[in-house]
């Protein structure tokens, strides 16, 4: 309860109502909680080629690798200088045969209890490569089984197309 004093000898006695600012700190409360979660679900866990990366092999392993161009998607693998050009469809990129491709090479013995893969993206001022395009295919290197998805350059891919 609060008291005032007018100065003329009458006194107001005023109680503050504090269950608004109640409410409106549990639904903050609340809302801060859920967030929380939804942030952590959320994010995608990259790594830099060669730093911090678990798991991975010694230099002279076998490497795949995904470049992300804008009119062509090349998945490859080093020391075989093996490499498969996805071409760009009317609609789009072809994810599907891109996922069915690292499901391929997930099941190969060079790959199959691995967990890294190598993403650039690689465009030029003409051809920019949309960075919807990186996240797409570093969720499908994710869902295929590639939880270790370390993001290069172009050039600093272990496996890189020659035109």
């Amino acid at each position: 309860m609060g008291h005032i004093s007018t100065g003329n000898g009458k006194d107001l006695n005023v109680e503050l109502n504090i269950v608004p600012f109640i409410d409106l700190m549990s639904c903050l409360t609340a809302f801060l909680l859920v967030t929380a979660v939804w942030v952590n679900v959320a994010q995608l866990e990259i790594q830099p080629r060669g730093r911090g990366r678990d798991g991975h092999p010694g230099g002279d392993a076998v490497q795949l690798s995904v470049l992300v161009e804008a009119e062509d998607i090349w998945i490859g693998v080093s020391r075989l200088n093996e490499f498969q050009r996805i071409p760009r469809t009317a609609s789009g990129h072809d994810w599907t045969r891109v996922e069915s491709t690292l499901r391929e090479h997930k099941a190969s013995a060079f790959f199959s209890d691995r967990l890294d893969i190598e993403i650039a993206g690689g465009g030029s001022p003409g051809h920019p490569v949309a960075y919807q395009s990186i996240v797409l295919a570093m969720d499908v290197a994710t869902k295929v089984g590639f939880s270790d998805v370390g993001l290069t350059d172009p050039r600093g891919l272990s496996a890189q197309p020659t035109l």
